[in-house]
C-alpha cells in the first residue's frame, strides 16, 4: 500500500545512527505491509422490533484513505448469549458494502449484537473489530429487575509510570460494570493518611490530579460513588528510576516535556521522541538530559490529518520507556454536501431530497429517513467512530459529542479520553528485533473465488482429463459455464466470481467423462464460514432498564405493527383489498426477459422492439448515445474503431442475454435482433469487478425454441455464495392505491449514492406513511480523499 503521509518530519536530527534508521524502516514496513483497516456501519435506525429488517451500509478505512485492502465483508448477528443468529457475507465495492438482516418474528431477546470485520482485520487485535448493540423491543417483556451498580476506578499515570521525585499527572476513569461513566469524589492520601489532593470527576467519570511521588511510599484513593458507597483503591507503585513524557497544548503544536528521575543510568540521559499516526512516522527528535532532568519541545501539527497521534519516548538504546496518546483535531476531516429536504408530513404525501456535492472528488453516501419520534443513536457516527473510537480499546461514552465544535473545553475533555483509554500500542521490542505480527489471513486479492479439488485419482488420470466443465445454475434459472484446467494435484479455480444465495454446480470431466464415477470433487468459495458462538461480547445491558421518548415512539410502532400482523392473520383475503394500476408495458417486458439480479433495480429501460429510432441505429452504442445521463460513449458508429463506454470514470460491465460479453460483440449485434436494453446505474452488484461503472444489458428477441435443461444428467453440488440483497420497499402512491395501513418507521433507505465531479447532484423521492408528523433525515458518507460527512435534518 502506498505511504499515506507526505508531511515534513519536524525535528529530524542528522547523525542519529543506525537505530534511528531502524525505527524509520520499522514504521515504514508496519505502515506498508501491516496497515490496519477500520470499519463503520451506518444503520437505518437504532431500535427495532421482531420481524423488522435491519439495513446497513459499511464503510472501510485504512490509514487516512478509503481502504483498498479487502474485497469481502462479514457481519455476525449475535444474541445476548453469544449465539450467531446469522452470518452476512457481501462484496466490498468502493471501500464499502451493503446488506440487511431480517430479525426473526419469533426472536425473544432484547438486543442484537453486531460484529463486523474483514478477513484482514482478523489478523490483529479483535478489540478493534466493529461492535455495536442494537435494541430489540419486546412488547411482552417484563421490566428488568433493578441491578445494583458496581463502580470501579482505574488510575493511569501520564506516560505510563509514577516516578520517584517527579511530579506527575495521574488520570482516572470511574465506570460501572457495563463500562458506563460514574461520578465519584474523594481524596488521595499517603501511607500516613495525609491528604495530597482531591479526587473528583471532571467529565463522564474521568478526571486527574497531580502527585509528587516518592519511592517506597504507597498512595491510596478513598472515594465514594453515586450510590454513596465507600471504596479504597491503591495507586500504581512508584519506580525508583525512569523517564516520563507529558503532553500539552491544543493549538497548532503539541508541546512535550520529557523528565527523568534524579538518579538515572546513562541510557536515560539521551532520549528520543517519536510520534506516529496510523503507523506512519510524523515526528522524531533527540533529547539531551545529561545536564538537566527535564527538557521541553514542540511538535508542529498544523499540517497533520485529524486523528490519534501516538508519542513514544525511547532510551539511548531505543527501548521504549514512556508513551502518550493524544488527538489532533485540525478540522480537516469533513466535506460539505448540501442537503435540501422538501418535506410534506401529510398522510402518504410525496417528499423530495436534493443532495449536491460541489467538490472536485467523488463521494460515496448513504441516506436514511425515519419517523422523527423514533429517535436515532446520536452517541456515535461515521466521524467519531473512524477518527476516534476505532483507534481505542474499551468503550468511549458518547464519542460524537467531542466533535460538536472546536472549543477548548471539548478538547480538554477529549484529552481525558486519550489519557484513560487504551490505543493501538506498537510492540516496539518485537519489531526492533524483527519479530513481525504473524498473519493468519492474506489480503483479499479478489472477490469470492470458485475453488475445487478432485480426490481419488492418479496424476495420470488428471492429465488425461485435462479440464473440468462447470455449469452454474442459480435458483432463478440463470446460468453460466466455465472450462477450468486441472492442476497436477487435482485443484482448479476461477477467481473474482460474484453470485448470491446458492447455485447448483454441475460438473463433467472434459476428456475422461467416466472419471466422475470414481472421483470425489469438492467445491468452496473461499468465504469465511459463520462462527457458531462468539465469546466475550461487550454487552451494555443496563440500558435496558431505561426508557426514553424515542423508545416510547418505537414501542408504539412495534405495537401497531404487531396488531396489524395479527389482524391480517385472522382476516380472510376478502377482508383486505389492494387496488393497483396495471403494469406499464416496459415492466411487462422486464418480467419477460430478466431474471435474478437483472430484474427490476435502478436502471434505464429501453423497449427497442417498439422504438422506430432503434431501427435506424447502427449499433447498441449509437442507440444509447445521449440517452443515459453520465454515460460517455465513444466510436458509437464503429468506422473501423471499437466502441467504448465509461461511467463515472469506470467502464460498465457488458452483458448479452445476462451472460458477460465485451463491447465488440455488442457493437456487432444487429439492432433488428435486439428486444430490450437495461442500463444499470453504478454500482451494479452483479458484476465481477464490483460494478463501479454500472452495467449495460442487451436482450435479444426470443424465439419459439425451448432450451434444454442445463446440466441434465451431470453430477452436481449446491454451493453457497454471497448473502442475497433485499430491495428496500418504498411504495409509490402516485401509481398504487392500497387499503392496507402504512406503518413504516423507516420511510427511505438508500445505501449507495455515488457522485463525481461531473455528476454531483442527486435527487430522491419517497412517500410518507399514515402517521408520521416529523421526519429525521440522516446522510453519512466518505469521499475519495477520506473525508467524512454526517448530516442530520428534521422535517415537521
Amino acid at each position: 500500500m502506498k505511504r499515506l503521509y507526505a508531511f515534513l518530519l519536524a525535528g529530524l536530527i542528522p547523525g542519529l545512527g543506525a537505530y534511528a534508521q531502524k525505527v524509520d524502516s520499522v514504521l515504514a514496513k508496519l505502515g506498508e505491509e501491516f496497515t490496519q483497516e477500520r470499519a463503520y456501519l451506518h444503520f437505518d435506525k437504532s431500535v427495532y422490533a421482531p420481524g423488522e429488517t435491519i439495513w446497513f451500509k459499511a464503510y472501510l478505512e485504512a490509514g487516512i484513505l478509503p481502504s483498498d485492502i479487502s474485497k469481502n465483508f462479514y457481519v455476525d448477528w449475535i444474541d445476548a448469549s453469544g449465539n450467531v443468529l446469522y452470518h452476512t457475507a457481501t462484496p466490498i465495492i468502493d471501500a464499502s458494502a451493503k446488506g440487511q438482516f431480517d430479525i426473526p418474528a419469533s426472536f425473544k431477546g432484547q438486543l442484537i449484537h453486531v460484529r463486523a470485520y474483514t478477513t484482514w482485520m482478523q489478523n490483529f487485535d479483535s478489540a478493534f473489530l466493529f461492535n455495536k448493540d442494537l435494541r430489540v423491543l419486546q412488547l411482552s417483556a417484563k421490566k428488568p429487575e433493578a441491578v445494583t451498580v458496581k463502580a470501579e476506578i482505574k488510575f493511569l499515570p501520564e506516560g505510563g509510570d509514577l516516578l520517584n521525585g517527579v511530579n506527575g499527572k495521574v488520570a482516572f476513569k470511574a465506570t460501572d460494570q457495563w463500562g458506563k461513566p460514574v461520578a465519584v469524589k474523594g481524596s488521595v492520601r499517603n501511607s500516613k493518611g495525609e491528604k495530597l489532593d482531591s479526587l473528583i470527576t471532571k467529565h463522564d467519570g474521568m478526571g486527574f490530579f497531580n502527585i509528587d511521588a516518592k519511592a517506597g511510599e504507597t498512595y491510596t484513593a478513598y472515594w465514594t460513588d453515586e450510590q454513596k458507597q465507600a471504596h479504597t483503591t491503591q495507586l500504581p507503585a512508584v519506580k525508583q528510576t525512569g523517564a516520563t513524557l507529558k503532553l500539552s497544548g491544543f493549538g497548532n503544536r503539541k508541546n512535550f516535556l520529557v523528565e527523568r528521575t534524579a538518579e538515572a543510568p546513562d541510557e536515560l540521559k539521551t532520549l528520543y521522541v517519536v510520534a506516529s499516526m496510523q503507523q506512519q512516522l510524523v515526528y522524531r527528535a533527540r533529547v539531551d538530559l545529561s545536564e538537566s532532568v527535564a527538557i521541553g519541545g514542540g511538535i508542529p501539527t498544523d499540517n497533520f490529518p485529524s486523528g490519534v497521534m501516538l508519542v513514544t519516548l525511547f532510551t539511548a538504546n531505543w527501548v521504549p520507556v514512556a508513551e502518550r496518546a493524544c488527538f489532533i483535531n485540525n478540522q480537516n476531516y469533513s466535506f460539505a454536501p448540501t442537503l435540501d429536504v422538501v418535506g410534506d408530513t401529510r398522510r402518504r404525501a410525496k417528499n423530495f431530497i436534493d443532495i449536491d456535492v460541489p467538490d472536485t472528488v467523488g463521494a460515496n453516501l448513504s441516506l436514511a429517513v425515519i419517523d422523527g419520534g423514533v429517535g436515532t443513536d446520536t452517541s456515535d457516527n461515521i466521524v467519531s467512530h473512524l477518527l476516534l473510537t476505532s483507534e481505542l480499546k474499551g468503550p468511549v461514552y458518547n464519542p460524537a459529542a467531542y466533535f460538536k465544535n472546536g472549543s477548548d473545553s471539548l478538547k480538554q475533555q477529549l484529552d481525558l479520553v486519550m489519557l484513560t483509554n487504551g490505543w493501538r500500542k506498537i510492540d516496539w521490542e518485537s519489531l526492533m528485533a524483527d519479530k513481525w505480527p504473524q498473519l493468519k489471513y492474506r489480503r483479499d486479492s479478489s472477490y469470492m473465488s470458485f475453488l475445487g479439488k478432485v480426490y481419488g485419482t492418479t496424476p495420470s488420470q488428471i492429465r488425461e482429463a485435462g479440464f473440468i466443465n462447470i455449469i452454474f445454475k442459480a435458483k432463478d434459472s440463470t446460468q453460466s459455464m466455465v472450462f477450468l484446467p486441472l492442476a497436477s494435484n487435482g485443484t482448479f479455480s476461477q477467481p473474482d466470481m460474484i453470485f448470491f444465495d446458492t447455485v447448483k454446480v454441475y460438473y463433467q470431466f472434459n476428456k475422461k467423462r467416466d472419471l466422475a464415477e470414481r472421483a470425489a470433487v469438492t467445491f468452496s468459495t473461499g468465504l469465511l464460514p459463520a462462527p457458531g458462538t462468539v465469546a466475550n461480547i461487550p454487552l451494555f445491558a443496563n440500558w435496558l432498564l431505561h426508557d426514553t421518548t424515542g423508545l416510547g415512539r418505537s414501542r408504539f410502532f412495534a405495537a401497531e405493527q404487531a396488531r396489524l400482523a395479527k389482524l391480517l392473520k385472522e382476516t380472510t383475503l376478502e377482508g383486505v383489498t389492494v387496488k393497483a394500476k396495471a403494469k406499464r408495458p416496459i415492466d411487462l417486458l422486464d418480467d419477460r426477459y430478466t431474471s435474478g439480479l437483472f430484474k427490476g433495480g435502478d436502471a434505464y429501460q429501453f423497449d427497442v422492439g417498439n422504438d422506430v429510432v432503434a431501427q435506424s441505429s447502427y449499433s447498441v452504442f449509437q442507440y444509447l448515445q445521449g440517452r443515459v445521463a453520465g454515460l460517455q460513449i465513444s466510436n458509437a458508429t464503429g468506422g473501423g474503431s471499437q466502441a467504448s463506454a465509461t461511467w463515472r470514470g469506470s467502464t460498465p460491465t457488458f452483458y448479452l442475454d445476462e451472460m458477460p460479453t465485451d463491447a465488440q460483440q455488442l457493437q456487432n449485434i444487429s439492432m433488428s435482433d435486439v428486444a430490450y436494453i437495461k442500463v444499470f446505474r453504478p454500482p451494479f452488484f452483479g458484476s465481477f469487478g464490483g460494478g463501479s461503472g454500472g452495467a449495460i444489458v442487451v436482450y435479444t428477441k426470443k424465439g419459439g425454441d425451448v432450451k434444454a435443461e442445463p446440466g441434465k444428467g451431470l453430477d452436481s453440488r449446491l454451493l453457497p455464495g454471497y448473502t442475497p440483497y433485499k430491495q428496500f420497499y418504498s411504495p409509490n402512491y402516485s401509481t398504487t392505491v392500497s387499503d392496507e395501513p402504512d406503518l413504516r418507521s423507516t420511510l427511505y433507505w438508500n445505501p449507495y449514492i455515488l457522485t463525481d465531479p461531473k455528476n454531483h447532484h442527486f435527487t430522491v423521492e419517497f412517500y410518507n406513511n399514515d402517521i408520521s408528523k416529523k421526519l429525521t433525515v440522516v446522510l453519512e458518507g466518505v469521499n475519495k480523499d477520506g473525508k467524512f460527512v454526517h448530516l442530520v435534518q428534521t422535517v415537521e
